[in-house]
């Protein structure tokens, strides 16, 4: 079982930027793939972002360009850059990992 805690999120005008953390905790016995995962109001959770152990990465078509994932295999942390933020990226952001997912961080752009 894991334990998984964002960071970062927050209020950004469109056109910022913002960069999430998610720090993983507990048994951690290797390098997992990652995944950032997003829910907007009133609509279904969506897929972000994700990054292989070996660093390969994917996006949706959405946020393509704009956001980059990282990984800090040392500490079990993933990054989520996001740049170039539009008012259609308001959501709360979740981390995934195994099975688990964490509180989920808030972010929200304003026009």
């Amino acid at each position: 079982q894991f334990q998984l805690v964002e960071s970062g999120g927050g209020l950004v005008q469109a056109g910022g930027s913002l960069r999430l953390s998610c720090a993983a905790s507990g048994k951690i016995l290797g390098i997992y793939n990652r995944f950032w995962y997003r829910r907007a109001p009133g609509k279904e959770r969506e897929f972000v972002a994700s990054i292989t152990s070996s660093g390969t990465t994917h996006y949706a078509d959405s946020v393509k360009g704009r956001f980059v994932i990282s990984r800090d295999s040392a500490t079990h942390t993933v990054f989520l850059e996001m740049n170039s933020l539009k008012p259609e990226d308001t959501a709360v952001y979740y981390c995934f990992l195994k099975g688990c997912w964490g509180q989920g961080t808030q972010v929200t752009v304003s026009t």
